[in-house]
């Protein structure tokens, strides 16, 4: 079962109750493994009014890689209102004889490409083999969001505290040269990597040449290791930390800061 830091998701239930099969539901956790149990316990358990007493409900996909609870709230609400959504009018409504489960897929797959969600490091994960689809062909997830399959656990990041010795050490730019503070900085994801930089130097660093405002990948200036905004900030913010000492993947394979910017 993979393990995800600041685990913030937006899943599709999917119902299995004759009475009620094909019905789905969309909704937001930061614990998925405790979510479903919550739907198919009811009202009592924490489930939602919606899905209460119409189970056994199927969690069937999750997306997952928001910044916060805010975005990926946000993002439930345009999941689940699409007409009402001013991101999402080019995309057309329900057909007659189109399937809940595949409408829903539809609206999906155009919202990963609409602004701003195209330019965040999601991952969208099928929970349940059986239940995986392909998504449109005419509108692929871009392609820094991954398309995976299984379980996923949900990890505490601890947060990053003040230097012990009460100070705040200070280390050169590796773009500027000038003094960047633990709080200012950002590193590559590979250890071995020398690359220290302000945050705001390696962003400009990385849409240089382009028109965007804001970095979704590069390559490193020291390494040229792919990276992806998202890994770079969730790493800043604490994540991955306890990965550092493990180098190579279990087969003596790729260090695991190149299965993350390369998913």
């Amino acid at each position: 079962m993979d393990e995800v830091e600041s685990f913030y998701g937006v899943y599709l239930l999917y119902c299995q109750n004759p009475r009620y099969k094909g019905r789905t539901y969309i909704g937001y956790t930061t614990d998925p493994n405790r979510r479903i149990k919550q739907h198919n316990g009811g009202r009592a358990a924490g489930g939602a009014g919606r899905t209460s007493n119409r189970g056994p409900w199927e969690m069937t996909l999750v997306v997952h890689g928001f910044p916060n609870s805010i975005a990926a709230l946000r993002f439930e609400w345009a999941w689940q209102n699409p007409g009402r959504s001013r991101r999402l009018r080019h995309v057309p409504a329900k057909r007659a004889r189109e399937v809940r489960f595949e409408h829903c897929l539809r609206v999906l797959s155009a919202m990963l490409r609409a602004a701003p969600w195209r330019r965040l490091p999601l991952t969208v994960r099928w929970l349940l083999p059986q239940y995986r689809r392909p998504l449109p062909e005419e509108a692929p997830p871009p392609t820094h969001m991954p398309l995976v399959e299984g379980a996923v656990r949900p990890r505490r990041v601890q947060p990053r505290g003040p230097a012990k010795d009460g100070g705040e050490l200070t280390v050169p730019c590796s773009l500027c040269g000038g003094e960047v503070t633990a709080q200012q900085r950002v590193q590559c994801l590979l250890p071995s990597c020398p690359l220290v930089a302000h945050l705001a130097c390696l962003a400009a660093e990385l849409v240089r040449g382009t028109d965007s405002l804001l970095p979704v990948e590069g390559p490193c200036p020291a390494c040229q290791t792919s990276l992806l905004w998202g890994d770079l900030i969730r790493r800043r913010n604490g994540c991955y930390e306890y990965l550092d000492g493990e180098g190579a993947g279990p087969a003596g394979g790729d260090h695991w800061a190149d299965c993350l910017s390369q998913a």
